[in-house]
C-alpha cells in the first residue's frame, strides 16, 4: 500500500516518514535519542511504527531544526516549554542569529582617513567584481 493510500490514523514505518520528510532513517533513530517526546511503536525485529501525533511532531521537528535554524538544544528547550511538543508558531522565539559587532562610535577625523576611506573603496570594487563573476 502506498503512502497517500493510508488512512490519516494509520501508523507509518520509519522509510515511510523518512521518504516524506526527505531525511534518511538513521536521523530519525537519532531525533528519537534527543527527543523524548517521540516514542514510536516498536514491533518484533525493533522496527519502528510512527502514530500520527509523532509524525506531526516529526514534522515539527524537521522544520525547527532544517528551516528555522534551531539546535537541537534550542529544540529540546522548546518541547520541555511545551511539554508535548505543541508550541504555537506564535509564540516561537527567534533563531539565534550570529551577533555582529556594533561599528565604533564616530571620532574626530584623522590623518589616516583618507587612506582608509580609497582602501575600503577598493575592497568595495574587488567585491562587486567577484560576486558579478559569480552569477
Amino acid at each position: 500500500m502506498a503512502d497517500a493510500d493510508k488512512s490519516p490514523t494509520a501508523y507509518r514505518t520509519i522509510g515511510e516518514v523518512a521518504r516524506e520528510l526527505g531525511v534518511p532513517q538513521h536521523r530519525l533513530r537519532y531525533w528519537e535519542s534527543c527527543f523524548p517526546q517521540l516514542r514510536p511503536l516498536t514491533r518484533a525485529g525493533d522496527r519502528r511504527h510512527y502514530r500520527p501525533e509523532d509524525v506531526a511532531l516529526l514534522r515539527r521537528i524537521h522544520s525547527w531544526l532544517g528551516e528555522q535554524g534551531y539546535t537541537v538544544r534550542g529544540v529540546q528547550a522548546l518541547l520541555a516549554r511545551d511539554d508535548g511538543g505543541t508550541v504555537p508558531s506564535a509564540s516561537l522565539p527567534e533563531p539565534a542569529m550570529p551577533t555582529v559587532p556594533a561599528p565604533p562610535p564616530p571620532s574626530a577625523p584623522d590623518d589616516n582617513a583618507a587612506a582608509r576611506l580609497e582602501s575600503l573603496r577598493a575592497i568595495r570594487t574587488l567585491l562587486a567584481t567577484a560576486l558579478a563573476t559569480d552569477e
